[in-house]
């Protein structure tokens, strides 16, 4: 007996699609590795959130990013194996699709869309600040944030409209000025033994369990985003089987290991004033270390490469957020012209066009009353990245369960073992859920203010989530073809013969 199947789309549309041009791009294992690492900026890392940690949980704040690396390792067992048996370039959006069907799929994606934009506007308004403090302190005159902030939005629009190589170029030559930096300064410190001699106090899991253990993840799983987004690159890397989960390994391997000996390192600087050093002057905690072990007067060096940081770290969301766009313009869940691809960089480049316009107009609307008022819009900070950060936190946690539900109805198939679509699957969730569910309690924690001053913005993630829902069900039952076709279904391999035995019974 048939079952309420979702109508096949005609020939005509699958044809339309197969002949659809992609995007393209030669992409590697080490660009888009530090494509992944832009996106959590390492000296802004190293220099502010370590030291975020430092402050409430005390000595032993390394070990939060050890939990959250091996969480996300776990994570990244079935999210990889969801890559090699649905491969789809839509990411969230195509796992969701999936697994709970295309409605869901399509409200994941909106979700993800908008969780990066919020990144990128909180990472603009970042990025403006560092750059007019970075002018005054090195004795150049009183800038407005906001003309800074309008250069950025520039010029990662020209990157993003590009070929996503000249990004990965850009990225590329940043990020290894920070990497070198960071990691000199790693082992300076620690060949030099610090202030007291190398100990085992910031890596005692004992010591971290304390009333600061919360925030410490919450701060150490953010430093994670955008690790994920390395299946939207799949179109544009080579050998996508190989180096999609290649990469997701390496960025979770590297991340974890450069904060946590990072954050090991800092400690070690101060040694037993550390804590009394992170809650007194956080902001200068990083520059007054690597002066005093490194090189004396290097922290003014740092802090313009702190400036090119913020601005790899957009170009990084941007491009996500492009792509999400692009994916949901492909299947027409968005107008179809986002889906087009240019034709002589073969880049997103009208998904890249509309995101900078999305985020312009919303920094006109939000940040322009600061801007008139001149007053800190540091608030907005928060504010973007925070909503943002819970919006990707929750779509992590529902991918761990969507590649369960997978499997389950399709089969273990012979080269994987219950471990990688089951078992890791498992964890993964209970942990991303067991964060998303502290971060939504302590929403202050992610946003700022005080507890429950902007607890009306989880709304706003609902309330995406199910305008692509709605998106998907007029679709549904409006335009059958292009609904059969969600999820970037026609990506899939055998997607038909799957179809058939999901929607069928004897």
């Amino acid at each position: 007996m048939m079952t309420n199947a979702t109508p096949v789309a005609p020939d005509s549309t699958r044809g339309a699609a197969a002949e659809r041009e992609n995007l393209t791009g030669n992409m590697r294992t080490l660009s888009l590795v530090l494509s992944v690492l832009a996106f959590s900026a390492p000296l802004v890392t190293v220099a502010g959130y370590l030291v975020f940690v430092i402050a409430p949980v005390g000595e032993s704040a390394p070990v939060a990013w050890i939990i959250a690396t091996v969480v996300l390792l776990i994570f990244s067992v079935g999210y990889t194996t969801m890559t090699r048996h649905v491969p789809r370039p839509g990411a969230f959006y195509a796992y969701i699709s999936a697994a709970f069907g295309r409605t869901p799929g399509v409200g994941g994606a909106y979700l993800a869309t908008l969780s990066y934009i919020l990144i990128a506007a909180g990472l603009y308004v970042f990025a403006g600040i560092t750059v007019t403090g970075l002018i005054s302190g090195l004795g150049g005159p009183s800038t407005p944030w906001w003309l800074w902030t309008l250069v950025a939005l520039i010029g990662v629009n020209f990157l993003g409209y590009m070929n996503v190589d000249l990004s990965a170029r850009v990225l590329v030559v940043v990020m290894m000025i920070e990497v070198l930096i960071v990691v000199i300064f790693d082992v300076v410190v620690m060949v030099r033994g610090g202030a007291e001699g190398l100990s085992f106090a910031p890596i005692n899991v004992a010591s971290f369990i304390n009333p600061g253990a919360g925030v410490a993840l919450l701060i150490a799983f953010g430093n994670f985003l955008g690790f994920e987004a390395t299946a939207l690159y799949r179109d544009e890397v080579r050998n996508p089987n190989k180096t999609v989960p290649r990469a997701t390994y390496i960025s979770a391997i590297f991340i974890g290991l450069l904060y946590a000996v990072s954050g090991y390192a800092l400690i070690t600087a101060y040694g037993s004033g550390a804590v009394a050093a992170a809650q007194n002057n956080p902001s200068e905690m990083f520059a007054l270390a690597i002066n005093k072990f490194v090189l004396p007067g290097s922290s003014a060096f740092v802090n313009i490469v702190v400036a090119t940081s913020a601005f790899a770290s957009l170009l990084a969301v941007h491009n996500v957020a492009s792509r999400y766009m692009y994916n949901l313009g492909v299947d027409r869940a968005l107008p179809s012209f986002l889906g087009k691809v240019n034709p002589r960089h073969k880049s997103p480049s009208r998904a890249s066009m509309a995101v900078g316009t999305i985020i312009l107009i919303l920094l006109v609307a939000v940040a322009g009353p600061f801007v008139v008022a001149n007053s800190d819009p540091s608030v907005l900070i928060g504010a973007g990245s925070g909503v943002g950060s819970a919006g990707v936190l929750i779509l992590m946690a529902i991918v761990s369960l969507a590649v369960i539900v997978w499997f389950a109805r399709t089969g273990v198939p012979s080269k994987e073992n219950a471990w990688k679509v089951f078992i890791a699957p498992a964890i993964a969730f209970l942990s991303l859920a067991a964060m998303v569910t502290f971060g939504l309690v302590r929403f202050d924690l992610l946003v700022g203010g005080t507890p429950g001053e902007f607890t009306w913005l989880i709304a706003v993630l609902l309330g995406v989530f199910a305008a692509g829902c709605a998106v998907a069900l007029y679709l549904r039952s409006n335009k059958s073809e292009i609904y059969a076709l969600l999820g970037r279904r026609d990506r899939t391999i055998d997607e038909e013969r799957l179809e058939a035995e999901i929607t069928t019974t004897p």
